[in-house]
């Protein structure tokens, strides 16, 4: 498996390696959007995680995948930087369908306003 993206863990199962999942980030005026690729894995094998700005993926996938006759047993993990300006106590997370959503609340400070000018 020549995929930068791969590495082999190092758990006592020589099957199993370590991926990071394809994942897409967008921004808008309120929040930003995480949206990662976990096909496979079940909510019970999914821990999301927030520590001193960092937000972790970690996650078992349910079933083995074949790839050239062999079966390995994946293993997501991927970690981010995080803003400050986020809200860690409204971050929110969904898994249907092997996607992941996070979606993490700008603070009401970092969000773009509207300055009113008084006339004198």
């Amino acid at each position: 498996m020549s995929n930068p993206a791969v590495s082999r863990t190092e758990s006592v199962d020589p099957r199993e390696v370590e991926v990071a999942p394809r994942v897409d980030v967008y921004e808008n005026d309120r929040e930003y959007l995480v949206v990662a690729d976990l096909p496979g894995v079940a909510p019970a094998g999914l821990a999301v995680g927030l520590d001193d700005h960092e937000l972790s993926l970690d996650a078992r996938r349910v079933a083995p995948v074949t790839v050239e006759g062999a079966e390995y047993l994946l293993r997501y993990r991927r970690s981010f930087r995080i803003p400050a300006t986020v809200d860690a106590a409204r971050i929110d997370a969904a898994l249907a369908g092997g996607v992941l959503e996070l979606r993490l609340p700008k603070s009401a400070a970092a969000r773009p306003r509207r300055i009113d000018v008084r006339v004198s």
